[in-house]
């Protein structure tokens, strides 16, 4: 069940938030160990290191198979798993949507929005990861397809964008709290 906090704001409920993750790692558990490893290095990765300038982007390859993967495995999703998916989706984007990963990541509000669907997109580890060390953000990644992806499964499946009462904006730059100076 989604916690209100106030009349505006439904918040996921911790369930909701372990089954979200899980959906996401199952997705990429499908794909074999290869992107497992290239996630596993982007949260190790010494961002001030002398790594190979393409290496972070080496995951941009499975980016295409994980949301096939996704798809596939949100088919059966009822219109409430879907919204309570997406409430999820919608928290996690707006929750990094703060100034010091911008500054890591650069972009437009689409280009911003984008990178931070990338990190949704990778996984629990890297999102807290980056979270808490915005510095292991990839500059210009980006991932468009994962930012509204369950709102867009919602629609095709049920004919309207799902409500999730949470009061917030996904898109760049609406997280008065990641942009108070």
């Amino acid at each position: 069940m989604t916690v209100i906090t106030d009349a505006t704001e439904a918040l996921p409920t911790p369930a909701e938030e372990a089954r979200f993750w899980a959906l996401i790692e199952s997705a990429w558990a499908a794909l074999g160990a290869e992107p497992l490893a290239l996630r596993r290095a982007l949260v190790e990765r010494d961002p001030d290191g002398s790594e190979d300038d393409d290496e972070p982007y080496a995951i941009d390859a499975w980016l295409g198979p994980f949301l096939d993967r996704l798809r596939q495995l949100s088919t059966e999703l009822s219109a409430q798993e879907l919204t309570d998916h997406d409430r999820v989706l919608e928290r996690k984007l707006h929750d990094i949507d703060r100034e010091d990963i911008h500054e890591m990541t650069d972009g437009s509000d689409d280009g911003f929005l984008y990178c931070r669907g990338f990190i949704v997109a990778l996984g629990r580890e890297y999102y807290e990861a980056v979270h808490a060390r915005p510095a292991l953000a990839v500059l210009d990644a980006e991932c468009e397809s994962m930012c509204y992806f369950f709102a867009h499964l919602h629609n095709e499946r049920f004919g309207a964008w799902p409500e999730t009462g949470s009061g917030i904006s996904r898109e760049s730059f609406g997280n008065p709290v990641g942009w108070a100076a």
